[in-house]
């Protein structure tokens, strides 16, 4: 099938669904809202009873262990599916994006599959976060001598 580029993009906009951009922009707004007025929720009752940096702590583990509960028993991804973006930003898409490979593998047992595939999706975001770090924390070490 010998096309030229014209006939290509003919091809494929016959072939490709249009997106509801601003149906899921809304969506996303919506849900990932949803999700933070959760989280500060939980905040909320953290903060009657620890203090204000144990509170923050408590709420970041209470959702991730939510996002990784949801995603286990499949809620997380059926949600996604109408959420979209707004449930890839907030902390609960990291424990989605951790738990979700090691869902998917564990029928190649705890080592091979689980082990090595957990991180997949999560692994280059906590590389690269902390090599960035690493590199503001000597730029920044480096720039105090200069005061």
């Amino acid at each position: 099938m010998n096309m030229n580029e014209k006939e290509y993009s003919e091809y494929v906009s016959k072939k490709v669904e249009k997106s509801p951009i601003f149906k899921d922009c809304i969506m996303a707004f919506l849900f990932g809202g949803a999700i933070c007025t959760i989280g500060q929720l939980i905040s909320s009752f953290y903060l009657k009873f620890l203090p204000e940096e144990q509170a923050a702590t408590a709420t970041s583990v209470t959702l991730v262990f939510l996002g990784a509960l949801l995603t286990g028993l499949n809620i997380y991804p059926k949600l996604a599916k109408y959420a979209g973006a707004g449930t890839v930003v907030p902390i609960t898409g990291f424990a989605n994006s951790v738990v979700s490979p090691a869902l998917e593998s564990k029928t190649e047992g705890l080592v091979l599959g689980v082990g090595a595939k957990i991180f997949t999706i999560a692994g280059p975001v906590i590389l690269y976060g902390s090599l960035a770090s690493v590199i503001c924390a000597i730029v920044y070490y480096i720039m105090s001598f200069f005061k």
